[in-house]
């Protein structure tokens, strides 16, 4: 397994160089297709225009949209080239972002998203919420913080591990990473052993938590370090963010939460509290 297709996000804000220098990065890595996808949508006029105006302010509107797809193409082509992508696309559309990539990124191996920065003026043609795409995207989802430089992405790998489905899905997805990384450590915090045949205790971690994923892992030829943090008093998304720190860990691999936005919107959450704080590359799977 490896990814053949990576689609990466396109946008006018600050941090589109960054995201596509990334993307540009794994493509090589992995030999694979680069597409970059552009989406922004026509707004919603609410207010009464007349008809003859609202022509010409849609035609205008279409105009400076058309201009500014232009320029992005431009720095998607010149960034590529530059990293040495040769196989490379470019694709532009008037539909909502969120449709547009997740559309897109089910023909794909890997989506590459930014997190939303709080400082950022939201954009006509940004995605505000990466968790949504990751969610409806039914592919592995890269997401690039708000800040910092990437030059590596993938090399010393911190797995959180909660022997949840969405986590067995982000391990799966994240093989390819896994198997050329130089350090993966799969992480477990304040889980308990079961003492019972994992075939008879559904969803439970087994008598050593984490090594059943291990010897999955192993036999994929991905060599792990397993660790079980017990004891842990903080929240589990700081406590994940605090260990990457401390493994110098430049990629975090976990599966995204398995309720409802708006449950986790009340409850807040591990990944709600990735996505707000996260200060190395996360790749999620739901």
């Amino acid at each position: 397994m490896s990814y053949k297709t990576i689609v990466v996000h396109v946008a006018g804000d600050h941090r589109v160089d960054t995201r596509i220098e990334v993307a540009a990065q794994l493509a090589l890595k992995f030999g694979a297709h680069l597409v970059g996808v552009h989406a922004m949508p026509l707004p919603q006029h609410r207010h009464a225009v007349r008809a003859e105006l609202m022509v010409d302010l849609l035609a205008h509107e279409r105009e400076l949209r058309h201009k500014a797809a232009a320029v992005l193409a431009e720095k998607f082509e010149a960034i590529t080239a530059a990293a040495g992508v040769q196989s490379r696309e470019w694709r532009a559309t008037d539909i909502d972002p969120v449709e547009a990539l997740s559309l897109s990124s089910r023909y794909a191996d890997l989506l590459v998203l930014s997190q939303s920065d709080p400082n950022e003026q939201p954009q006509l043609d940004s995605v505000s919420v990466p968790d949504m795409i990751a969610e409806q995207a039914g592919r592995p989802t890269l997401i690039i913080p708000f800040a910092g430089r990437f030059p590596t992405v993938g090399s010393r790998v911190l797995v959180a591990w909660n022997a949840s489905r969405e986590a067995a899905r982000a391990v799966a997805d994240a093989r390819p990473f896994l198997k050329s990384a130089s350090a993966v450590t799969l992480m477990c915090v304040n889980v308990q052993a079961h003492n019972a045949p994992w075939i008879t205790a559904a969803g439970t971690h087994g008598a050593l938590p984490g090594t059943d994923c291990a010897l999955y892992l192993a036999r994929h030829g991905v060599k792990v370090d397993v660790s079980n943090d017990t004891g842990v008093e903080i929240d589990t998304g700081n406590y994940i963010l605090s260990r990457a720190t401390d493994l110098a860990s430049d990629l975090i691999v976990m599966g995204a939460y398995g309720h409802s936005r708006m449950r986790e919107l009340i409850l807040g959450g591990v990944t709600q509290t990735i996505l707000e704080h996260m200060t190395v590359p996360v790749l999620l799977s739901h």
